[in-house]
């Protein structure tokens, strides 16, 4: 596959992914907002920035409407869902032939809804008053277009070389997130283990479930026993789950080996120790070693091997020179 071609792909399903992650935060938070909760607004929100990695600039200023607005419909943040869907459908265009009509048709419907005029005016400071509703609206609407472009895409296209880039961007994207998403909770639900939860920090967890939308299937393993323990367990080690960063890191490792086998790329040694060891790591890890060590520290290295595995990638598959390719 030309390298530009999977490129693409890798980016669109990416992009997607991140569009879908940042809805679901904002969806969740605006509607703790309702319930009441020892958490103030301040940190709740500090939270969801720093679980986006801090994106540079979007700031919070105590407003959580604008704040929820700027992460939605501002374009000059480049990781705004709006910014995310406009990438993810210019990526799709540069490979249009490479994916089924029902993919374009579907990924082009949520560009054209998220970029009608009276859409982009729901990000005006003006309209922040009554823009409230429409705003829910919209972010139920990308959630929605998301899962279906996901669900055509498994359906309609040949399970090949390209979609397995899909896949390898697809979970790359949610294991990183999740990550962030479990070190941003860190310091609310870990670092003081033998503390006393009050009785409405049960919202604060089940807000943190549903943004991976992991409630009803943490209820299945678990029934409504919430404890901080069997979330972290859940969120990181369940094999069954596919928010969980066991499932992300074993699907991104299946689809490096399906691309590895169909491209014959010989100098792919590195890429599958790093996927591997990561995936081993999460598969014979224990919960209770991870939480007598340094949860942070653990996370954070997570991280790492998934920027490791994204960097060996591109070097492998789409910034090769024509000396590695005639090697390889």
């Amino acid at each position: 596959m030309l390298s530009r071609v999977a490129d693409s792909l890798y980016w669109m399903s990416r992009y997607l992914e991140r569009a879908e992650h940042t809805t679901r935060l904002l969806e969740v938070n605006l509607n703790l907002m309702l319930d009441e909760s020892s958490t103030s607004s301040d940190h709740r929100w500090l939270r969801v920035l720093q679980a986006l990695g801090k994106p540079k600039r979007v700031k919070w200023e105590g407003n959580p409407y604008a704040f929820a607005n700027a992460l939605t419909f501002d374009t000059v943040n480049k990781t705004s869902v709006l910014s995310c869907i406009m990438s993810a459908r210019e990526n799709a265009r540069h490979v249009r032939e490479q994916i089924s009509t029902e993919q374009w048709q579907r990924l082009n419907s949520l560009y054209l809804d998220a970029t009608r005029p009276e859409i982009r005016q729901l990000g005006q400071p003006a309209a922040l008053h009554d823009a409230t509703e429409a705003q829910s609206a919209f972010l139920q609407m990308v959630l929605d277009s998301v899962h279906q472009f996901q669900g055509v895409t498994d359906s309609t296209m040949s399970h090949g070389e390209g979609w397995q880039f899909i896949q390898v961007g697809r979970f790359l994207e949610r294991a990183s997130a999740t990550a962030m998403l479990l070190e941003a909770y860190h310091e609310d639900l870990w670092s003081q283990p033998d503390r006393v939860a009050e009785g409405n920090e049960y919202l604060e967890w089940m807000g943190l479930l549903r943004s991976a939308t992991a409630f009803e299937a943490y209820c299945k393993v678990y029934t409504a026993d919430l404890t901080p323990e069997r979330i972290l367990e859940f969120l990181l080690l369940d094999e069954e789950f596919p928010h969980s960063l066991r499932f992300s890191i074993q699907s991104v490792e299946q689809a490096l080996q399906a691309i590895q086998k169909v491209s014959g790329k010989q100098r792919a040694e590195e890429l599958h120790r790093i996927a591997g060891r990561l995936s081993a790591s999460l598969a014979f890890a224990s919960v209770d070693e991870i939480l007598n060590g340094d949860i942070v520290g653990y996370l954070r290295g997570i991280q790492r091997q998934c920027s490791a595995i994204h960097d060996t990638i591109y070097h492998l598959y789409v910034d090769y020179s024509v000396q590695a390719a005639l090697a390889g």
